[in-house]
């Protein structure tokens, strides 16, 4: 039989949902995925994958052997290279000044907003379209490109 209504408005959970420490633990629980606050870790990335996520970066970019700079620098050794800095390529005032450091943190970011990261950058880019796991398959993809000597 159901408990009286007095115990809701006395503080009091019904016994059959267990007691308070629990049930507040079940909500918290409930409200704190509903929000989003966690997050599940993407998955280590797949090169492949990033081949095909890199195909959107291929109509300015260019890796490989015989990668060359096109409408953007040559990516080859990108990941640890300091913004702006890849001989033979003409950079943005904005990029020479920068002074980023390439990471996974900082090119993730500026691929999802060039402009937020480098006002005035001459990157044009729908990056925020990339969630965090196709950018750990770029960036696994970028990584298998070492500077060239």
């Amino acid at each position: 039989m159901p408990q009286s209504a007095s115990n809701w408005k006395d503080g009091y959970w019904p016994t059959r949902l267990g007691n308070n420490r629990e049930m507040k633990v079940c909500i918290l629980l409930l409200a704190t995925l509903a929000t989003g606050v966690v997050h599940a870790a993407p998955r280590a990335g797949d090169v492949t994958a990033g081949k095909a996520a890199f195909a959107a970066c291929a109509s300015c970019h260019q890796v490989g052997p015989a990668a060359r700079h096109g409408f953007g620098p040559q990516l080859n050794g990108l990941l640890s290279r300091r913004a702006g800095t890849e001989p033979g390529f003409r950079y943005s005032p904005a990029m020479r000044r920068s002074e980023i450091i390439w990471s996974e943190k900082t090119l993730a970011a500026y691929i999802r907003r060039p402009d937020d990261v480098v006002p005035g950058t001459s990157m044009r880019f729908n990056g925020w379209l990339y969630g965090e796991q196709k950018l750990a398959d770029l960036f696994a993809y970028l990584r298998t490109f070492p500077p060239a000597d």
